[in-house]
């Protein structure tokens, strides 16, 4: 890569602090097991006046959701389930889950399920599942009503799951990508199968072997002065408003940023109870390179193998029907991200056509972010990882992961 042309990067950072999108952000390049760029800019707290430095630790939010995937599929390589087990065959709650009837239906018109819900709909978001926050029909309503969402009055995974179970879903499983609590529930499973809490196994089977010594569902106090602020914008979309094609773009009308949870006291600062393998997990820029580079050498780093090749090689691959993408199966946009030639395969989301997605980038390309603005993705045909952290919550707010694609791959030079 060019030294020369990714100071861009540097150059796109300190553009978003000087015009007030971010209080503060930094981004990692890494190719061929090296990391070749690396720069913090801006506040971590703009009222406290602290920097936001390599080592800021932030909420990962929805980067979560690829370690949970991690952990499910351990468990898979050692024979705990196959993907296409009902979920109801180890949470038995599921198995008088109703459908609602969609539409104007009230939240009690419902029908059976046509096919039980299974481990791989978990995996891909097909489960039938939703949000509380999308704030978008009836089901997601009752989400927020019985505590099904975060921040919970549930202090307990299994009463928390126990209580989704208990309401309808809102498709058929397996007939519409929707993004949802699959990953929390995923996480539940994986308590099951190892007989650990999740945190638990986070912990011995994740954290420590590869190291990511400042990954948790909380901050430890020796860590918490490099805790970092959460923002939003002073006007523009919410997280309801993630989903809806047109609103994606929304960008802030009004420049600025506004408080949202400041650095020097947070929830995240006692331990959690209710571990959210969803979106629960705080982390930093050098404990996420570590599982990036993990998941890029197919499963290994420093002799330590999570997975095999095989495994990690499988989640890659697109899992939803027909090879469609994310667009086929109603869900256009996220974030502010198109998803038409986009798929899904275990995990994280798969590019399987660029032009058809817009974005300069490779075929087989996979990502993921979290609802503070966080993101990541790795390309294995470059040998290549990318990680950009903030705390700008909605991600939707600004078309960042677009705008710093296009700078790190004009970078590339050779091969």
């Amino acid at each position: 890569m060019s030294s020369a042309r990714l100071q861009s990067i540097t150059t796109w950072l300190e553009q978003q602090v000087k015009s007030n999108r971010l209080a503060g952000c930094s981004a990692l390049v890494a190719r061929h097991g090296e990391v070749v760029y690396q720069q913090a800019v801006g506040h971590a707290d703009v009222e406290a006046a602290k920097p936001f430095a390599n080592d800021t630790i932030v909420r990962a939010y929805s980067m979560s959701k690829p370690i949970t995937t991690v952990a499910a599929m351990m468990l898979y390589e050692e024979g705990c389930f196959q993907l296409d087990d009902p979920v109801a065959l180890y949470l038995p709650e599921f198995l008088e889950t109703r459908v609602w009837a969609g539409g104007n239906a009230s939240l009690d018109e419902t029908t059976a399920q046509e096919t039980p819900m299974t481990v791989r709909h978990l995996m891909t978001h097909t489960s039938g599942l939703t949000y509380g926050f999308m704030q978008a029909n009836v089901v997601d309503a009752a989400y927020r009503q019985t505590g099904v969402g975060q921040p919970s009055d549930v202090k307990d995974l299994e009463e928390w799951v126990r209580r989704a179970a208990a309401l309808p879903l809102i498709c058929q499983p397996g007939a519409q990508w929707n993004y949802s609590i699959s990953t929390d529930v995923l996480g539940r499973l994986v308590e099951v199968w190892s007989g650990l809490s999740l945190a638990g196994f986070f912990q011995s089977r994740i954290f420590i072997p590869l190291q990511m010594l400042d990954t948790g569902f909380h901050v430890e106090a020796e860590n918490q002065a490099r805790f970092a602020a959460l923002y939003s914008p002073l006007s523009g979309a919410d997280m309801s408003h993630v989903a809806k094609s047109g609103d994606a773009l929304a960008a802030a009308k009004t420049p600025g940023i506004k408080l949202q949870e400041g650095s020097a006291k947070s929830s995240y600062f006692e331990p959690a109870s209710l571990f959210s393998g969803g979106g629960g997990l705080v982390s930093s820029m050098a404990d996420y390179a570590r599982f990036c580079q993990m998941l890029l050498n197919k499963g290994e780093l420093d002799g330590e193998r999570l997975l095999g090749r095989k495994t990690v090689e499988y989640m890659r691959t697109n899992q939803l029907p027909n090879n469609g993408d994310m667009a086929d199966m109603g869900q256009p946009v996220w974030s502010e991200t198109s998803y038409d030639g986009i798929g899904f395969g275990l995990g994280f989301a798969v590019v399987l056509d660029p032009v058809k997605a817009h974005i300069i980038t490779s075929v087989g390309e996979h990502h993921w972010g979290g609802a503070a603005s966080t993101f990541f993705w790795i390309d294995p045909l470059e040998d290549l990882y990318v990680i950009f952290l903030t705390q700008l919550i909605p991600s939707s707010t600004y078309p960042i992961r677009r705008e710093l694609r296009s700078r790190v791959y004009q970078a590339l030079i050779g091969d």
